[in-house]
């Protein structure tokens, strides 16, 4: 139970009737309606996580909703889209928030603005942050359509990436040339990452499609499939063209696919962020989370925003 608290006038302002912190599980209240529920992503754990034993905070509060898996953690990754950050910006937002980013992608192909010395330098800064960069989907599928994967592959493994993501959200890639590349990718050193949907909603791939293609990403020996949601979080996949979840798209792939631990969903926008922690949990996977929204986001993980402590507290009866 929440301890009591001295206002300024010296009155005890007692603890609140039957709260108690949440665990990360997905929410049941408001949460969209599925036929089974996803298996629960972490037994109930301690609630203060290593990265805040330095905040000034750290012996006042609890999280409301607990269970936060710490880095390195398996589940509830960040990943981080930085269109053209500069080292100070870059070196800040790991200072802050590198216990809170999993991933960093270079959107798009901004890595080949960049002088050398500056990519080196920004890629080096991750790694030391325990923080995996990879370069953005649409630059791989441009070496493959002028057939250079082979150098991009060694180019990128000389500039220190640790990822590399197999996309193809603007062209046309078989499955045989999908899964050549990523064994290459392996054989070079990389993690895996794939992208799975199209970024013009005129190619959009039905449900059972996009469902299919995560299910053998999977089997090939993707480490993580990521649900393409772009930038905008707009009219792709799990999105309608103004950015709310399509609740019968994401219902359905909840259902179907077999290891939601490995799932990144892109959501750039906070409601989709906020929909997908109250149907998954504190510890889903997000993607393509702007570098300035970090905290916020983890804020939301955790119930210190009020759209997720409203549905905890709700939850939990107290309100």
């Amino acid at each position: 139970m929440v301890s009591g608290i001295k206002d300024g006038g010296g009155t005890v302002l007692g603890p609140v009737k039957n709260y108690r912190p949440a665990t990360c599980y997905p929410f049941p209240a408001g949460g969209i309606k599925i036929k089974k529920q996803p298996e629960k992503i972490i037994k109930k754990g301690r609630l203060y996580m290593q990265y805040k034993d330095q905040s000034a905070w750290r012996d006042v509060l609890e999280f409301p909703i607990g269970g936060r898996q710490q880095k390195p953690r398996r589940t509830g990754k960040t990943m981080v889209i930085d269109k053209g950050l500069g080292l100070t910006e870059f070196k800040d937002l790991l200072e802050v928030a590198a216990p809170y980013i999993d991933f960093i992608k270079l959107g798009f192909g901004t890595s080949v603005f960049y002088p050398a010395d500056i990519l080196r330098e920004k890629i080096r800064l991750a790694r030391s942050h325990a923080v995996d960069i990879f370069p953005g989907g649409t630059f791989f599928e441009v070496a493959v359509l002028q057939g250079r994967l082979s150098l991009y592959l060694q180019t990128a493994r000389e500039l220190g990436y640790t990822f590399i993501e197999i996309s193809d959200g603007t062209i046309d890639l078989s499955r045989t040339l999908r899964y050549a590349a990523l064994r290459q990718a392996r054989a070079a050193g990389f993690g895996v990452i794939t992208e799975v949907g199209k970024k013009d909603p005129r190619d959009a791939l039905s449900d059972t499609h996009i469902l299919s293609q995560i299910a053998m990403d999977l089997e090939a020996g993707a480490d993580y499939v990521i649900v393409e949601g772009r930038e905008s979080g707009q009219g792709v996949v799990i999105y309608d063209s103004r950015g709310a979840v399509k609740e019968d798209t994401l219902a359905y792939l909840i259902e179907g696919i077999g290891d939601l631990d490995r799932i990144i969903w892109e959501a750039p926008q906070k409601q989709q962020q906020q929909t997908l922690i109250i149907n998954l949990g504190a510890n889903v996977n997000l993607g393509n989370v702007q570098p300035g929204d970090v905290l916020a986001l983890e804020a939301l993980r955790v119930g210190l925003r009020g759209d997720t402590l409203r549905t905890t507290l709700v939850r939990e009866g107290v309100i």
